[in-house]
């Protein structure tokens, strides 16, 4: 071997590798304080939809307004591209999986039209939700303008990877901190995975981070591009750096985990890793309300050269409301995943989300296997 110095390589940690440890003191689960405050708004559950045309449609931002959540559209989804976008849902989901993807990408090679932008949100506000929407960086300025004009709430600037300091020959870069004085209403920017880059997005003045590169089901990023880090390792990171820029700064920014939660366990992991709150994808994906109709796919997957995503079959696990608040004969998580977290305040004896950050951890690649050999489909002879 040679004397040149090896890269070195950090271990990381995704939800399967942890477990949270019980408090010295535990409380009734209806004791939990699940509130979360962004800006103005108060949320009953700290629990938003993401920006999928597959999960959030106008309609389903209405539903999660009514459970307590926060249901985030993308403005450049089908539902800005198409007056009609039922009909285009009903094709993507027609479509044979060997063909998905192109017909994806010719279907969102349509243009966003500035009124469907205009007229979504409204959709949103009749209802009397909060409108919560999501942009791309490069067309951030320009929708963000329309947005606020008709009456979005908050706005989520949204990529597979953003930093505060992105370098283009081709046009001026997106100023974070000129965004956020000119919309006036709280921002949520992601997604990003690091200590470094989190605090230098907080250091913009925005209201909030998005954790997470590729853990989710229908994100393909990890695969094509190779980059990503396991959620329970950025989770601790940016909420590090949260806590760091709160003693600095004396302003909270939210950390919210996206992606990579398929149950009431990852969901509460990501609590006591430091989130505020989490984005759920295809848990949501697979409710009776959704748009999706049981399929779901990666907000990248339609790119025109490097797809990042694809399309799967998640099927239907029930309405909504039983996804969220049970009751649920199914014990594998997937449902009454706000039930799950009372349960785990309550354990750690929690009364708040912040007291749920301060639970503590530890590494542990045996909690999903030790005593579960006949869950596992294995016998016992």
């Amino acid at each position: 071997m040679s004397g040149t110095p090896l890269k070195e390589l950090r271990q990381a940690y995704g939800f399967d590798d942890v477990a949270i440890v019980p408090g010295d003191v535990t409380i009734n689960p209806e004791m939990a304080n699940t509130d979360f405050i962004l800006g103005d708004h108060l949320f009953t559950i700290p629990i938003m939809s993401s920006a999928m045309d597959a999960v959030a449609s106008p309609g389903f931002s209405t539903l999660m307004h009514r459970a307590g959540g926060l249901g985030v559209v993308n403005l450049e989804g089908i539902y800005t591209r198409y007056d009609d976008p039922s009909a285009v849902l009903e094709d993507i989901v027609s479509a044979p999986q060997e063909e998905a993807t192109v017909f994806l990408q010719k279907v969102y090679a349509e243009p966003v039209k500035e009124n469907l932008v205009s007229e979504r949100i409204s959709e949103i506000k009749k209802d009397g939700a909060v409108c919560a929407v999501s942009v791309t960086p490069q067309n951030a300025k320009h929708l963000s303008t329309i947005a606020v004009e008709a009456g979005a709430d908050i706005l989520v600037v949204q990529s597979t990877v953003t930093t505060a300091r992105h370098m283009s020959r081709s046009y001026r870069g997106l100023v974070l901190s000129e965004l956020k004085k000119a919309v006036k209403i709280p921002v949520l920017v992601g997604n990003c995975v690091t200590y470094s880059v989190a605090m230098e997005l907080m250091e913009t003045g925005i209201d909030g981070v998005l954790v997470g590169v590729g853990p989710g089901a229908a994100c393909t990023t990890r695969e094509v591009v190779g980059v990503g880090v396991p959620q329970v390792t950025a989770t601790l990171e940016c909420a590090a750096a949260r806590e760091e820029y709160f003693k600095r700064s004396g302003r909270y920014v939210s950390v919210i985990t996206d992606g990579g939660i398929r149950t009431g366990g990852d969901l509460c992991k990501a609590f006591a890793c430091g989130a505020d709150s989490v984005m759920l994808g295809t848990p949501f994906a697979q409710s009776e309300e959704a748009p999706g109709r049981g399929f779901n796919w990666g907000m990248a997957n339609a790119h025109a050269e490097l797809p990042r995503g694809t399309r799967i079959k998640v099927g239907s696990k029930g309405p909504l409301q039983q996804i969220l608040f049970g009751p649920t004969s199914a014990t594998d998580g997937t449902q009454n995943l706000v039930g799950a977290l009372r349960v785990a305040m309550g354990m750690c004896g929690a009364f708040t989300v912040k007291d749920m950050q301060k639970a503590q951890m530890m590494i542990a690649p045996a909690i999903k296997t030790e005593g579960k050999i006949f869950q596992m489909g294995r016998n016992s002879a």
